[in-house]
């Protein structure tokens, strides 16, 4: 596939994703971290125009100054922006201010790709694949939150297929020896300065669950009252969801005594053989202590990856979101990408069923605070 034939098929995922949607749907930001969906056009539009149309391509003229703005993420680096929890003010600029926005880019970046494109131009446009990929998960959960949190629980799309659980045959744990081992990115392939430089860690001998926890056991955590026992939890997950109330998995609720789940298809029974999904690592945590086991470390994890099946859920980890060794920031804005975000997180693994096709791999290292749970988020024990 050439790099414009990538280019295309990204961009074009991006507005399936969006296309179930009304008008009204692309504007609402229920909470600080849910963006607006017309925003994730938007800014993943930006991000081509301002490292790469701007400063590569002589011939284009930029869209709309005030657009640097608007779709700013964090890039301190790239000047001033609206600030994340007023992008659901932005009644202007409109839905098809921007789909014009993505249109008139995407025309430019058409005309750019026909000529040569160095190596370093290379590696930005496929950082820029990337990184609108990670905006089309973010489009699908943001979206689940908007709608799901509509009190007539609408419906995203009635076609929308869950993916395939591929369970293994057995449930038992797997086994793994103590000794050293490599973790970390190796090859000639795209990978985030995250999940570099590869190195050795020693790992005592530890099992692992083959399976991902399904809602029908941690349905056994709720009636057992494990909400309610503080010798579950840590502290600040207990005064979590103290202060919150919480008494199950975000999109649960009970309604006559049986419990349902808001999904893409709108408010349904709870499906009790799909896995648990998005929890806090409050709730990880709290739910692998009341069954007398702990969460893997992201080493654990990686170094036993090859023996499950993965990707259904991203599984909170043990592990906080700390730089491997010789990390090293890129200069610019482009070293703002994972760096300035080490610190109060945890790290996930393994991917979800809304992560895009060829995004996703063994050493691929998400990262959350403790208390958000609107990703798609599951449980994966070890002992």
């Amino acid at each position: 596939m050439t790099l414009a034939e990538r280019y295309q098929t990204v961009r074009q995922h991006t507005a399936d994703i969006c296309s179930p949607l009304q008008t009204e749907d692309y504007v609402v930001q229920p909470v600080e971290f849910v963006s607006p969906p017309k925003w994730h056009l938007g800014h993943t539009t930006w991000f081509f125009e301002t490292f790469i149309l701007k400063p590569y391509f002589a011939e284009y003229r930029e869209f709309n100054p005030e657009y640097n703005y608007v779709f700013n993420s964090y890039y301190e680096s790239v000047g001033a922006r609206v600030i994340r929890t007023d992008r659901g003010n932005l009644s202007r600029p409109t839905v098809i201010d921007i789909y014009s926005y993505r249109k008139y880019v995407d025309e430019a970046m058409y005309n750019f790709l026909c000529g040569k494109i160095s190596k370093e131009i290379e590696e930005l446009l496929i950082l820029g694949f990337n990184h609108e990929e990670q905006h089309q998960e973010l489009l699908l959960t943001d979206i689940k939150y908007i709608l799901g949190h509509n009190p007539l629980f609408p419906a995203y799309n009635s076609n929308y297929k869950v993916p395939k659980v591929d369970g293994n045959a057995v449930t038992d744990f797997i086994s793994m020896n103590e000794g050293i081992y490599e973790i970390g990115f190796t090859g000639e392939s795209f990978c985030f300065d995250n999940e570099l430089n590869r190195h050795k860690v020693y790992l005592n001998a530890y099992s692992i669950s083959a399976q991902l926890v399904t809602n029908a056991e941690y349905l056994e955590f709720i009636n057992a009252g494990g909400y309610h026992d503080f010798r579950h939890w840590h502290a600040e997950g207990w005064d979590w969801v103290n202060t919150n109330k919480v008494e199950a998995p975000m999109y649960w609720y009970n309604i006559d005594g049986k419990w349902h789940q808001y999904t893409f298809h709108g408010l349904e029974p709870l499906h009790l053989q799909q896995p648990v999904t998005h929890i806090s690592y409050f709730e990880a945590y709290a739910y692998a202590t009341w069954k007398g086991l702990r969460l893997p470390t992201e080493f654990e994890w990686e170094a036993a990856s090859a023996k499950f099946n993965w990707g259904s859920r991203w599984e909170w980890t043990e592990s906080s979101y700390l730089p491997y060794p010789g990390f090293a920031k890129a200069p610019g804005a482009i070293g703002e990408y994972n760096g300035k975000f080490m610190v109060n997180q945890k790290v996930l693994r393994g991917a979800s069923e809304v992560t895009p096709p060829g995004h996703s791999r063994a050493t691929y290292r998400n990262f959350f605070q403790t208390n958000l749970r609107w990703q798609f988020t599951g449980i994966r024990l070890a002992k």
